[in-house]
């Protein structure tokens, strides 16, 4: 007598398991990595335009600063004896302040600073 043998069944039950966690892995990295990037791609765009804002603010104070070296007085100016102080406006919340004396010399800068405005 001879004994049939009956195959085992392929463990396709596990690998399937398996192949699916893998898929479903890849998949929520592919998303964090959209998600980060996307992400990236906002903070370079709003540090490029404050970056943008604060360089239009300091060539207005520039050409103000030069006007004043040229001993013309520009709107905006705040004269008080040898000092002169002028605001430029980077962005509603952020403003560049300029504070300048006369010496015998010619000009000092006393402060050129970005301030923080509370509105």
């Amino acid at each position: 007598m001879k004994h049939d043998r009956v195959p085992l069944p392929t463990p396709v039950g596990v690998t399937t398991l398996f192949v699916i966690f893998a898929a479903l892995c890849l998949t929520v990295f592919c998303l964090l990595s959209l998600s980060t990037a996307d992400a990236d791609r906002r903070l370079a765009a709003s540090s490029a335009q404050a970056a943008a804002a604060y360089y239009a603010a300091d060539c207005e104070a520039e050409r103000i600063f030069a006007e004043l070296r040229a001993g013309r007085m520009p709107a905006g100016v705040t004269a008080e004896g040898s000092r002169c102080s002028y605001v430029c406006p980077i962005t509603d919340t952020l403003a560049l302040h300029v504070e300048l004396i006369r010496t015998e010399s010619g000009w000092s800068i006393l402060q050129w600073q970005a301030v923080s405005e509370n509105r």
